[in-house]
Parts: C-alpha cells; structure tokens; sequence
C-alpha cells in the first residue's frame, strides 16, 4: 500500500457511499478495500448498514463487480444496494444518426407532409403537395410540388427526385431558383444541395464527391 488512499468512505442518511478512485488498478481498489475492512472492523460492526458503491468512470463486468460483493460479504451487516458507474461522456461534436422515415404513395395537392429526420418517399410529389424534414428527401418518382430539407436550418441537407421538376425547393433558408430552371429531361436521378449558399443541382452518381461519407441508414 502507498500513502495515497483510493477508497473514499461517506456517510448519508441512507447509508455509506464508498467512492472508488476510477484511474488506478483495479487489484489496488481490492486490496484497499480489504484493508479498510480490516482497519475498521469495529466501525462496520453492529445493525445493518447500507452500501453504495460509486466506481466514477470505470466501468466494471460483472465478475469484478462481484469480487467486490465477496469482500464486503465479510461483514455480515454491510448490505450492498449499488454498484454504479458514472454515465458515458457524450462527445457533444458528436451527432446523432438522424431516422430515416419511409413512406409509399402520392402526396397530392394541398396535402402537407412533416418529418423529423429523412424521408424515403417511394411516390410523387404532385403540384400543390409539400414535404417538410429535418434531414434529407429522397423521391422515387416524380417531384412536382414543394420540398424543404433541413428545415431547422441543416445545409448539408439534400433534396432529391427521380424526376426533378418541382414547384420550388428549399434546403435550410435557402429557396430555389425559378422553377423552369429546374426542367430536366436527364433520365437519371438527381438531387439538389447548397453550394456555397447557393442552391445546384446534380446527378445522384455525384453525391459521394461532394460527402466524404455517403450517409448509411441503420436497417435499410
């Protein structure tokens, strides 16, 4: 054992909070914890104490956490009722997956459609129907009506159609050219995205160069 303690020992209401240093080796918490148990055996005698184990960031399986158990088993009264480790960090740079909603069908005039995340639509978007999303929309078919992608202000978002011949486009803030603009007679599939704050138009082959990664949807 070194001079520096690795097991710090609370009293609450509810018990005792045993706080385990989470930065040095585990075999030293095991030993401490022995040690302590011997040092202080008279303080652990008497009526029934509760046990909190709190491990900070290490997290332990359940072999380890049961080699614990066995230690504070020794004295009959210690009842153990946790064993907890810190919540994971959460890198907040790190951005979460949006879902990617699929639907089937048309989306007619005067009809709204709203999402939260992607949308997969496997229909067309008549003159006067309109999609809302957070994320991306994918038309696989004809796209006559209104979409806006990114509606919470995403411009990496992408709009695109099999047919791409929309009433107007809108990616974040950022509103489409004039429809007549947009005609294409391509055969082949094509989506629209903002570059550098303007909107443009190109073929679905191409996303990749434009993403370092094309976006992969859990599931599909």
């Amino acid at each position: 054992m070194t001079g520096k303690s690795y097991i710090t020992i609370k009293g609450t209401k509810e018990g005792l909070v045993f706080l385990l240093d989470d930065k040095c080796d585990f075999v030293l918490l095991l030993d401490e914890l022995n040690s302590k148990l011997d040092k202080h055996v008279q303080q652990f005698t008497g009526p029934i104490v509760h046990i909190f184990i709190k491990l900070g960031a290490r997290q332990l399986e359940e072999e380890d956490k049961e080699r614990i158990r066995s230690i504070l088993r020794r004295q009959g009264n210690l009842l153990i009722q946790s064993i907890e480790s810190d919540p994971p960090a959460v890198d907040p740079n790190l951005k979460l997956a949006p879902t990617l909603h699929t639907m089937t069908g048309i989306i007619r005039s005067g009809q709204t459609v709203e999402y939260e995340g992607h949308l997969l639509l496997l229909g067309d978007v008549n003159p006067g129907g309109t999609i809302r999303c957070s994320g991306d929309v994918y038309v696989l078919g004809a796209l006559r009506g209104t979409v806006h992608a990114g509606k919470y202000g995403d411009e990496e978002a992408i709009i695109a159609a099999s047919l791409m011949k929309p009433t107007q486009l809108r990616i974040a803030d950022i509103i489409s050219r004039p429809p007549d603009e947009w005609t294409s007679a391509e055969p082949w599939m094509e989506y629209a995205f903002l570059r550098e704050g303007t909107m443009a138009i190109d073929k679905m082959t191409s996303l990749s160069r434009q993403r370092k990664e094309v976006m992969l949807f859990k599931g599909v």
